[in-house]
């Protein structure tokens, strides 16, 4: 078997047999001009470290990078995400700030969630505050970056195995939202000890009892 994975002109194949990727690269070179870099250990943003009992998966230097081309290079790290008291809110009456920042904020924060379901909830809150930001909501973000600056080293642990048994957590919180009432439901899937999908989104309907949340 061959696995084939192409990103516009980037690809990454693997296979169970060596001998299918020499041929696999070699028919490649032969019909297409590309060079091989070798064993995969950084594609998109994410580094991969290939050890002997399991496969590393993180975003270290993308999660320095995002901090400098924001200043917060130099800020103090924090240990939780966010205040437990924390309600955040449309209709907050602190100043509104740059909307163009803010989504820059944003975009940059959405794509670390690719491999740390950690911060995956309280990015998709500050989200949801992009048409009209305010100092509050920027100061959740700060906080986020905070966070990632003291654990840069968090990521996705592959270890080897062949279990396969498909396991699911789901849970809900009950009109976590105090500007419409609605719950927020978080999920995790795992295929044996391999986390293979997450999400955290806001319920497109209004509960009204913990139960039906």
């Amino acid at each position: 078997m061959i696995i084939i994975e192409v990103y516009v002109d980037d690809i990454i194949f693997g296979s169970d047999d060596d001998r299918l990727s020499q041929q696999f690269a070699k028919d490649m070179q032969s019909e297409f001009e590309m060079s091989m870099l070798g064993e995969l250990n950084f594609f998109l943003g994410r580094q991969i470290s290939q050890l002997n009992d399991g496969i590393f998966i993180s975003q270290s230097k993308y999660i320095k990078e995002m901090l400098k081309k924001f200043g917060m290079e130099d800020c103090k790290t924090v240990s939780t995400l966010m205040i437990t008291c924390c309600k955040l809110s449309k209709d907050d009456e602190s100043k509104e700030v740059d909307q163009k920042l803010y989504r820059s904020m944003i975009g940059s924060l959405l794509y670390v969630t690719t491999s740390r379901l950690d911060v995956m909830q309280a990015v998709g809150l500050v989200a949801m505050f992009q048409e009209n930001p305010k100092e509050a909501h920027v100061l959740a973000i700060k906080r986020i970056f905070k966070y990632l600056k003291g654990t840069t080293k968090f990521g996705l642990w592959y270890p080897k195995g062949n279990e396969l048994t498909l396991v699911a957590y789901t849970d809900a919180d009950w009109a976590g939202s105090i500007d419409d009432r609605k719950s927020t439901s978080g999920a995790t899937l795992y295929l044996g000890d391999y986390l293979v999908s997450w999400s955290s989104k806001k319920q497109p309907s209004v509960s009204l009892s913990t139960t039906e949340a």
